[in-house]
């Protein structure tokens, strides 16, 4: 077949009119694509939680964490060597000062002092010979009936046998003495601990056999940790009071979260800095009449310092840290979240006093934070704080919440 040029143009018309149309029909599909995404539903707002920035007067407070020990604690162990035979208390019971707790066989010991007495005797019969001998010599020396050597021989056969008189009166106060020592008795009113040794063993005071221990509860003594940082303000304000120290109530917090009924007073401070842990060790005594305190638990001593008026409270949670600077997200009337530098204050409980930076009513983001950047949109609902764990210290040193990083949008 021969194609003339009338036939190729028209081809070639019919080719580009294919391409026109091709064209045409992806411009429809893209732009009818782009009108799509244009016309897509923006995403809905981040649900945060928010609270409300309340204003009231909270005391200023010190915590330490606390353990528990005996006013006194005397450590009972054996002053002589025998077997034991005898416990005479409950363990864990009160006992009363000189009520017996242990017996130690005392037939050994009985011995000896019959022995200590028989020997007494016989010095004493000595003494009496010898007393008697230079009574009668005395005046025979004198008229010179006797030689003055006699004298002094019978002299001092007299004072030999009153040394040796008394060394025996010594000896039987050792014997009763010791077999005093197996009658082991409570030197205070207390609490009797567990026993450390068993019926039939051999005790002696050469191995450090501790039996058991009293405690002295009422008052119980509670010990703590505070900082140099701590200690220096309230050294300077009882320099300031002319060296009087003001009486400051302590409350003291138990495990379980409940407030100790009995409120305590500052007791002593240790003479230097703990160098292991760069404290100072003080004591407390709380009144413990029901015995209800043991030693060995564990609290929470809270000192109320001064009493802030007007102070805005916010949760902790709510405040982020980052490189030494404090922010919270302010949530305004139209949801719309404001990045804020704020000064802090002390930390009460779970919350937080803001100094300034913030005003009362305000609401601020206390859970989703990391969701949030200055300027965007949230959907706030109300903050319901978890109730605090049984036991969990709060203490006044407590770190911010972890800090939300901020969206780079």
């Amino acid at each position: 077949m021969t194609f003339t040029p009338s036939l190729l143009s028209s081809a070639r018309r019919r080719a580009l009119g294919y391409t026109a149309a091709g064209l045409a029909s992806a411009a429809l599909l893209l732009s009818a694509g782009c009108g799509k995404k244009e016309e897509a539903t923006p995403p809905a707002p981040p649900t945060v939680e928010v609270a409300t920035a309340t204003q009231k007067d909270v005391p200023i407070y010190r915590e330490w964490i606390g353990s528990l020990d005996g006013d006194v604690n005397a450590v009972i162990r054996p002053q002589v060597t025998g077997y034991l035979i005898k416990q005479n208390y409950t363990e864990g019971d009160w006992v009363k000062k000189g009520q017996l707790l242990f017996q130690i066989d005392p037939r050994t010991f009985e011995a000896a002092v019959d022995q200590a007495q028989g020997m007494r005797a016989q010095q004493r019969a000595l003494y009496q010979t010898a007393k008697a001998n230079l009574a009668r010599v005395k005046p025979l020396a004198a008229k010179n009936a006797l030689s003055q050597k006699d004298l002094d021989d019978t002299t001092g056969a007299e004072l030999s046998a009153k040394a040796s008189l008394e060394a025996a009166e010594a000896s039987l106060q050792t014997a009763k003495l010791n077999l005093s020592f197996t009658r082991i008795t409570s030197p205070i009113d207390g609490i009797a601990g567990i026993a450390k040794a068993q019926i039939g063993d051999l005790l002696s005071p050469s191995v450090a056999t501790e039996l058991t221990t009293v405690s002295t509860v009422d008052p119980i003594k509670v010990y703590f940790n505070i900082s140099e940082r701590e200690y220096l303000p309230l050294a300077r304000a009882v320099i300031a009071n002319d060296g009087k120290r003001q009486v400051v109530p302590l409350e003291l917090i138990l495990v379980d979260g409940s407030a100790y009924p009995h409120k305590g007073e500052f007791s002593l401070l240790d003479r230097q800095v703990d160098p292991t842990t760069g404290t100072f060790k003080g004591a407390a005594l709380f009144p413990n009449p029901d015995r209800l305190l043991r030693p060995g638990q564990y609290g929470r001593i809270r000192a109320t310092m001064s009493v802030q008026k007007g102070a805005l409270l916010v949760p902790q949670r709510a405040v982020t840290e980052i490189q030494g600077k404090y922010l919270l997200a302010v949530v305004g009337a139209d949801n719309k979240v404001a990045i804020r530098p704020v000064t802090v204050g002390e930390r009460i409980g779970s919350d937080w006093i803001i100094a300034s930076g913030l005003q009362a009513g305000e609401k601020v983001i206390a859970e989703g934070t990391q969701k949030v950047k200055d300027g965007s949109m949230v959907n706030p609902k109300a903050f319901e704080p978890a109730p605090p764990a049984a036991g969990k210290a709060a203490t006044s040193g407590d770190k911010p919440a972890a800090p939300a990083p901020e969206s780079k949008g």
